[in-house]
């Protein structure tokens, strides 16, 4: 509930916002299209979803989808 309370706090229109979670098995579930619904004029791109217990050795996936998405 506090990422939609933020994300209903502020305006996002000309934002663009990449998601990144973990879960335990779920993947990204609704959560492109939840975040899209609530970050109303932002436009969401494909998420990255990480499995919790996987998230120390996850850097290499991280970095890799950082620079698919042109953020490094």
């Amino acid at each position: 509930m506090a990422v939609f309370t933020f994300l209903d706090a502020f305006d996002f229109h000309g934002k663009t916002i990449y998601p990144l979670c973990t879960n335990e098995g779920s993947g990204m579930g609704s959560s492109e299209s939840d975040i899209w619904k609530a970050a109303k004029g932002a436009t969401v791109e494909k998420g990255l979803a990480l499995k919790g217990s996987t998230v120390k050795s996850a850097k290499p996936q991280i970095k890799k989808w950082m620079k698919n998405n042109n953020l490094i």
